[in-house]
């Protein structure tokens, strides 16, 4: 057999797999099914770089081993190529976003099968085509129909250089995401998606996902549920009340001062006539601060006292009316209760203005003193009327349900979670296919015109005035209302990046359908997706929009499930070798190509998975690669070695105790790291089973070739190539039957491995306290577990706190107590 050249084996069978369709998924098999997917990119102009290849490796690895596992495996690819990335990048390269997008998908698409990923490319989508986007514009009038897509002038993240509107989860630190410009607030007409009103059921639904438990976090803190009341505060010379919402009512006997939000709408009603120039002023200041800074904590608190006063309604004494830019319009009604007492940021605000505090909660009825700094915490009530001496959950529920009673007050829930702005001032999106007309305002474009395309222009830059592009091409946005025939205009704002991404996983189950969404049995028998395999980036934006709109489409019957995906899978980021992120404005990008040319695919492949635990960080460090391909010399160079020799039929009783026990370990661990994602472990004990198969002298040449096949099976998912050109180079002298990729997952036998044994000795403080006969196979927490119950040392450990435990592997176990 020749030397192993993987550029050869490589192209060798991705040809084959391409041609013979070998990973099309079959509707109509009654086999278990099982979705995988990828989180589809958007195909940027850099292609792919070596972090990009991490996910879509351990997504095929879990798919091929799926397969062999016996399922019916759906493993799709396709293209978020709308939105701001690809326009932005066309701008700059001066080339329409269409082509520029055409361009970039081809690339990644070789790139994709260059590394031998198993897709179902029949499937493929790609959101900016309209045979595609006409049914994200039929998914949106459902929602108009619904009342859940409407318009209102909101004041928006405005992106400066992107010259568009975006969502509060665009903004990262006071930054747009995409290019790092502060935004600013602005005040303008937007479409917007009604995602609060499925908040509750988007908390509450995380329960039953088997997500990471930090990505479950980030969206229950998004959503940012918070029970409480609403309480109402009435001007002093005015019938006008301020209502706050507060979480802590059992505070109201404290509040010695309101503040408003510079953006607060009612604003006008508070300013007295002496301070109006000075209010002015500060209002003007605070436009050209981001929320971001001005929601920082330990940013110097400024304000301006607004002349009016309230009432208290806990105390009936007057409070006075500040505008302080720490309070956010966003949140809440845009004005709180000011406690100083027992919140940290009015503390600090009433210290700079001297405004005064005054203690009605202490830790102890007993203890009372003058605030130095803020108590926060639960206790009993002070100084608070008939609610004195209440502990604080008490006295939340008690002086709410009295402020119900004098109708100053109830009840209520708040969420951070604001509904989806969903306009864009941008060319490259989808089109809301909705028309303006003077007689019948907002109509929806007929189902039978979607779906509604974009103008073929040459002109696609941001317009500058803070309109969509598409405002200035008069042919396509004067029509004619569907409803009454008389002339109006279309919408000219665009969909963000995330409405086509917000139910692609559902258009795979059934992609060439001309006449629905999909079919419901296409969609029945595969969705939902079981595994999704992706950046943990995308958790307060992708997921939470897709979540919102699967639900949506629940509701609507259209599908059978709550939650799109089951299980969700984070990879971690591959860092350049300098520890930075991978970038090229860091010059560090390492291109995927380079390495699978110089080293193969199947090297890359494991090279990646070998690097550390999927889920954490790790830097790139080339020069490790060249262990993986010895390793797959060492394989090439195994099968090299038994092809020659002649094969006696295997006898099951030649194979010795050791060789059993090293199989099935092998197949043991192989299996259950695959499951858990834990695939540099798997590699690593995939090495191991390799060099005993090397080394063993004293091996039977039959228990080699068992071993071997077994290696080959368990070593597919995650390098296929090298893997499928050895079993056919195998398959016609050990009558092998089928292809590789044919073949099932060894079970192993749990009885193999308890032929071997291994002696510990079990010490407590360092004194010999027994010893424990166990099976090698064991894991060290089975090993712990079973040394702790021993006679001899159970008594030493009774009633004692195991304060550290030191494991040796085959020598001993050690318990330090107290």
């Amino acid at each position: 057999m020749a030397k192993y050249d993987h550029q050869l084996v490589e192209d060798k069978w991705q040809k084959i797999w391409q041609t013979n369709n070998y990973y099309q998924a079959d509707n109509s098999s009654v086999k278990p099914k099982k979705y995988i997917l990828d989180m589809f990119p958007y195909p940027s102009g850099a292609g792919l770089h070596v972090g990009h290849v991490e996910s879509y490796t351990a997504a095929d690895i879990i798919s091929r081993y799926f397969r062999l596992k016996g399922f019916e495996v759906l493993h799709p690819m396709g293209w978020d190529s709308f939105g701001l990335p690809a326009e932005n990048y066309a701008i700059k390269k001066k080339i329409h976003p269409k082509l520029v997008t055409e361009q970039n998908i081809n690339r990644f698409r070789q790139q994709l099968k260059r590394l031998g990923c198993s897709y179902d490319w029949s499937r493929e989508v790609a959101t900016s085509d309209p045979q595609y986007y006409r049914w994200t514009q039929w998914i949106f009038l459902k929602l108009f129909a619904q009342q859940l897509a409407y318009q209102a002038v909101v004041p928006i993240n405005w992106c400066p250089s992107c010259q568009t509107g975006l969502a509060n989860e665009e903004v990262i630190d006071g930054a747009c995401e995409r290019c790092q410009t502060i935004i600013i607030k602005k005040q303008k007409k937007q479409w917007l998606l009604k995602i609060t009103d499925y908040a509750d059921r988007l908390l509450a639904d995380l329960d039953s996902l088997t997500w990471p438990t930090k990505i479950k976090t980030m969206q229950a803190n998004w959503i940012g549920r918070s029970v409480g009341a609403y309480i109402k505060f009435k001007l002093v010379d005015d019938d006008f009340f301020i209502s706050v919402f507060s979480t802590r009512s059992d505070t109201l006997f404290g509040v010695t001062y309101l503040v408003v939000a510079p953006e607060y709408a009612q604003l006008d009603k508070l300013i007295k006539l002496e301070q109006r120039s000075e209010v002015g002023r500060y209002v003007e200041k605070v436009k050209t601060v981001s929320e971001y800074d001005r929601a920082d904590f330990k940013r110097k608190k400024t304000g301006v006292f607004t002349g009016s006063y309230a009432i208290n309604p806990a105390t009936n004494e007057p409070v006075p009316i500040w505008v302080a830019d720490y309070v956010l319009a966003s949140y809440g009604t845009g004005a709180v209760m000011a406690v100083p007492a027992h919140d940290e940021r009015d503390f600090a605000f009433a210290q700079k203005f001297g405004l005064p505090e005054r203690v009605v909660i202490v830790p102890d009825s007993s203890v009372r003193q003058a605030a130095r700094k803020a108590y926060l915490g639960e206790g009993r009530l002070v100084d608070s009327g008939q609610f004195t001496r209440l502990s604080s959950e008490q006295a939340r529920k008690q002086i709410t349900d009295w402020l119900k009673k004098q109708n100053l007050g109830q009840p209520a829930v708040n969420y951070k979670l604001k509904d989806w702005l969903f306009s864009r001032q941008r060319y490259w999106g989808e089109p809301i296919p909705i028309i303006h007309c003077l007689s019948c305002g907002a109509v929806p474009v007929p189902v039978e015109d979607l779906p509604v395309t974009l103008p073929e222009v040459e002109f696609y830059q941001p317009s500058g005035t803070g309109e969509s592009p598409l405002a200035t091409i008069t042919d396509w946005v004067e029509t004619v209302c569907p409803k009454c025939g008389k002339s109006a205009k279309r919408e000219t704002d665009t969909m963000p990046q995330w409405a086509g991404s917000s139910w692609y996983w559902l258009r795979f189950c059934d992609p060439n359908n001309s006449q629905e969404l999909f079919d419901s049995q296409a969609v029945s028998k595969w969705a939902p997706v079981d595994i999704y395999v992706g950046g943990a980036e995308h958790a307060v934006l992708h997921l939470l929009y897709a979540r919102f709109w699967h639900k949506v489409l629940y509701d609507q019957g259209l599908v059978n499930h709550q939650e799109p995906f089951l299980r969700l899978v984070n990879q971690g980021i591959i860092l350049a070798a300098d520890g930075r992120k991978m970038s090229k404005s860091f010059d560090n990008v390492v291109n995927p190509d380079e390495v699978i040319e110089q080293w193969g695919a199947d090297c890359l492949r494991l090279f990646e998975m070998f690097l550390g635990p999927l889920e954490d960080a790790k830097p790139w460090q080339e020069r490790g690669i060249v262990g993986l391909r010895r390793f797959l010399e060492k394989i090439w160079n195994l099968g090299n070695n038994l092809l020659p020799k002649e094969i006696v039929p295997t006898d099951l009783a030649d194979q010795s105790a050791e060789f059993k026990w090293q199989l099935n370990l092998t197949i043991k661990k192989t299996t259950e790291d695959i499951e858990s994602f834990r695939f540099n472990t798997a590699i690593s004990g995939l090495m191991e089973f390799t060099n005993y198969l090397t080394e063993d002298k004293n091996n039977l040449l039959n228990n080699r070739l068992e071993g071997f096949k077994n290696l080959l099976i368990l070593l597919y998912p995650l390098a296929p190539h090298i893997t499928s050109e050895l079993w056919q180079l195998s398959q016609s002298q050990f009558k092998w039957v089928g292809s590789l990729a044919e073949q099932v997952w060894p079970t192993y036998q749990a009885a193999a491995l308890q032929t071997l044994t291994t002696v510990l000795a079990i010490q407590v403080n360092g004194k010999l306290r027994g010893q424990l006969n166990c099976s090698v196979s064991l894991s060290k927490e089975e090993i712990i577990n079973q040394a702790k119950v021993l006679p001899g040392v159970q008594k030493y450990l009774a009633n004692q706190t195991i304060k550290k435990t030191i494991y040796v592997a085959d020598k001993i176990v050690n318990f330090v107590i107290d």
